[in-house]
């Protein structure tokens, strides 16, 4: 299921100004531990950088802050799948659901040059 609007413009706010998302993948931050799996946790990847972003236990309408961040040069592939989809990045490891991970095959496959010209540069 896609990224709400209302939870993709929080994260966009949390970013700099003219930096735009292109990936934004909801997660399991596996690294905080099961007394925190309930809060909102997304990694953006911007062309400036790769971000992580939390939320808290006590607002759940997304996220509220920028936790990491990484140089856009990092790769967050491979996906691991067993028993869930899980990639690491900064020696943490993050779950996601099947439907994401072309999101980091894509945004891999960015930093080799690999993805096609866009069709429609000017819509």
């Amino acid at each position: 299921m896609p990224v709400p609007a209302s939870i993709r413009r929080r994260c966009q706010d949390l970013l700099g100004a003219g930096e735009r998302i292109d990936y934004l993948i909801p997660i399991v931050a596996v690294w905080l531990g099961p007394v925190m799996s309930g809060i909102d946790c997304y990694v953006a990847i911007t062309s400036r950088r790769i971000v992580v972003l939390t939320g808290s236990l006590v607002r759940r309408s997304g996220p509220t802050e920028l936790s990491l961040q990484y140089p856009r040069a990092t790769r967050i592939g491979p996906v691991e799948f067993a028993p869930t989809p899980t990639f690491r990045l900064g020696g943490r490891s993050y779950e996601i659901d099947d439907e994401y991970v072309a999101a980091v095959h894509a945004a891999d496959a960015e930093l080799d040059g690999l993805l096609p010209e866009d069709p429609f540069p000017d819509a």
